[in-house]
């Protein structure tokens, strides 16, 4: 479950300013502050299964923005490749060509 939710927070970031107002204050609600859906619905005056629904809905949208722009996919990959060109330049003999290779990656993944 935690890892899910690190997920949709992710995707949240990256896809909220593509949701309507009321997905990305259920969103906000059920995975930034949270808040169970009892307490959404009660806020909103709607029921719990409207909530559901919602978040659900939203969820699976970002998901296929997820899948058509890879934004996320994009962020972790380069964050692993930075990782990788920070270790290489601490080593005590750095290869050059590793560093070249690493950059070279990063370079590709726009």
């Amino acid at each position: 479950m935690l890892e899910k939710t690190t997920r949709m927070n992710y995707l949240y970031d990256f896809y909220q300013s593509l949701l309507t107002p009321k997905q990305q204050s259920y969103m906000s609600l059920y995975y930034l502050d949270d808040y169970s859906l009892g307490e959404i619905a009660e806020e909103y005056d709607i029921s719990r299964q409207a909530v559901y629904d919602n978040i659900k809905r939203t969820e699976a949208m970002l998901e296929e923005y997820e899948d058509k722009l890879l934004l996320f996919q994009k962020f972790q990959d380069r964050t692993k490749l930075l990782n990788q060109l920070k270790e290489l330049i601490s080593q005590e003999h750095p290869s050059t060509q590793a560093m070249i290779e690493t950059v070279a990656k990063l370079e590709n993944l726009d």
